[in-house]
C-alpha cells in the first residue's frame, strides 16, 4: 500500500501555532492576590513534572505583563477550568479589562486565587525558571490539591473549546 505524499510545513510561528493546536490540552487559570485584588491569566501550557516532589510546569510568554505581577506572589492558585468556562478562559487571556469581573472566586489565607466550579484546584510556590525561547518555563512546587471528580474539564483543541465524550 502506498503512503500519501508528505509535505512538512515551514517552521513559522503561525504554522507552529496550528501544529501545536492539533494537541488537545486543558486550560489552567493561574492567580493570586496582589495589592488586595485578584490578578491572573489562563494557560494551556501546563504539564505535570514530578510526583516526588510534587511539581508542575507552566510556560509563560516573555511578553506577558501579568506574569511579572504574579511571579513574586508567595503562593499561586491553579484552577483547571471546567466545561462551560470557555468564555471565562477568553476573558482571562484578554490583554485588557477586568479579568475577574463576574467570575466567582475565592482566595486562600496565603493569597492564592481559585476559580469556583473548576475541575481541580492546586496551590503552588514558584520554583526555578528556565529559558524557553520566547517563553519562560516555570516550575511550580505544589502545596495542595483538591479534585472535583464530577466536574468535566475544559479542553482546548484547534483553537476551539471541546467537550469530552466517554467511550461506550
Amino acid at each position: 500500500m502506498a503512503t500519501p505524499a508528505h509535505h512538512p510545513s515551514e517552521l513559522t510561528a503561525p504554522a507552529l501555532r496550528r501544529a501545536f493546536g492539533a494537541y488537545p490540552t486543558g486550560v489552567v487559570a493561574i492567580g493570586a492576590l496582589r495589592g488586595g485584588e485578584p490578578v491572573g491569566f489562563a494557560a494551556s501550557s501546563f504539564v505535570s513534572i514530578s510526583l516526588e516532589p510534587p511539581m508542575v510546569a507552566i510556560s509563560v510568554a516573555r511578553t506577558s505583563t501579568t506574569w511579572p505581577r504574579l511571579a513574586g506572589a508567595p503562593v499561586l492558585g491553579l484552577s483547571v477550568l471546567s466545561r462551560g468556562q470557555g468564555e471565562l478562559c477568553r476573558k482571562l487571556a484578554a490583554r485588557a479589562g477586568d479579568r475577574f469581573d463576574g467570575t466567582p472566586w475565592q482566595s486562600t489565607a496565603d493569597g492564592a486565587v481559585l476559580i469556583h466550579d473548576a475541575a481541580l484546584w492546586l496551590t503552588a510556590r514558584v520554583g526555578p525558571v528556565y529559558d524557553g525561547g520566547d517563553h519562560e518555563i516555570v516550575l511550580l512546587e505544589l502545596l495542595t490539591a483538591e479534585l472535583f471528580p464530577a466536574v468535566e474539564p475544559l479542553v482546548f483543541h484547534t483553537s476551539q473549546f471541546r467537550e469530552l465524550t466517554p467511550h461506550a
